[in-house]
């Protein structure tokens, strides 16, 4: 029996072709072009500025590595609070030491290995005693904030930039007109998004992090992929640190209180763009621009000092839900 093809009857409608702008995956986009539209009419000659989109690199650098670092443990379904806590500690270690003649290199290794101390310790703590990392990584937090003050002994250190000219250079030396800070950034993201996407370790973290039993069962070393993830984001958050010293030239005890909120953010606000339903590091970048470019836009029209924590706060509890929603409908 042969099968036989009907024609389509005369007159009949044709089937609707559905255009895909691709919101599902490319919405922060969208709203990144709006802001950018908005406050190039509201405020062109505050915001249509090349100072401006320099300082939101400049700035956004640094929390575009701790978010990029955050992405790794994550993917492996641990959350990890002290990447603020550890750039705190990096900053001030650093400081301490080459304001007592240590040089950069104990300087900035020490503060390294700072991090892979903190990573180990996170592990430890999740791993091995079995605490739930949210609970784990908080008591952490408040440990590594405790042995901030201890450095500084409660106070503020200031770095001249005379006395220690190539420690400066090495984030604010400009090439092609952008600060190397921005480049470090770059080539973290690119190393990070290889690693993810074109490595087993990427995929083992991915697996973890969507069933730890499964992959636990398929001989998958779920406590050793959560330990590295947890070493990887401490020792990125350390290298932060040495970034923002080298950028700002001053460390508080305080010095990373700024960065927690706005690296979750990101990373959940960018795991609903790009590859919707994970985290991933071009959704992230695209998440911090656009947190970047709504957050500068407010302040250079005038908005009150405390909109940057609004902003990042409900941006946070926005990427959590559409996070979630995603989650939902692919399920």
């Amino acid at each position: 029996m042969t099968d036989v093809q009907t024609a389509p009857a005369p007159g009949s409608a044709k089937p609707k072709r559905r255009i895909n702008l691709g919101f599902d995956k490319y919405s922060g986009l969208y709203v990144w072009a709006v802001l950018i539209i908005i406050f190039s009419l509201w405020i062109p000659d505050l915001f249509l500025q090349v100072s401006t989109l320099k300082q939101v690199l400049i700035f956004q650098a640094i929390a575009a590595i701790v978010a990029l670092g955050l992405i790794i443990p994550v993917a492996a379904g641990a959350f990890d609070l002290t990447v603020a806590g550890t750039l705190t500690v990096s900053v001030c270690f650093t400081a301490w030491a080459l304001l007592n003649h240590r040089g950069v290199v104990f300087a900035a290794g020490g503060a390294l290995l700072i991090g892979i101390i903190v990573g180990l310790a996170n592990a430890f703590v999740v791993v091995k005693l079995k605490v739930d990392s949210f609970i784990g990584t908080l008591g952490m937090s408040s440990i590594l904030i405790a042995v901030a003050y201890m450095i500084t002994d409660s106070s503020q250190i200031v770095l001249s930039t005379e006395g220690y000219a190539p420690f400066f250079e090495f984030a604010r030396e400009e090439i092609l007109g952008l600060p190397r800070s921005v480049y470090y950034a770059a080539a973290i993201a690119a190393l990070f998004w290889w690693i993810l996407e074109y490595t087993p370790g990427g995929r083992y973290l991915y697996a973890v992090g969507g069933n730890p039993v499964a992959s636990r069962l398929a001989g998958v070393r779920v406590g050793r992929i959560i330990t590295l993830s947890f070493v990887a984001s401490a020792v990125t958050s350390a290298f932060a640190g040495i970034v923002y010293l080298s950028t700002i030239g001053t460390a508080t005890p305080d010095s990373g209180s700024g960065y927690l909120l706005p690296a979750f953010s990101a990373v959940f606000l960018g795991a609903t763009q790009i590859r919707p339903g994970r985290v991933n590091v071009l959704g992230t970048l695209v998440a911090i621009f656009l947190l970047a470019t709504g957050v500068t836009g407010l302040q250079l029209a005038g908005a009150p000092s405390y909109v940057t924590e609004l902003f990042n706060g409900a941006a946070l509890i926005i990427a959590v839900a559409l996070a979630a929603r995603t989650a939902r409908r692919r399920a």
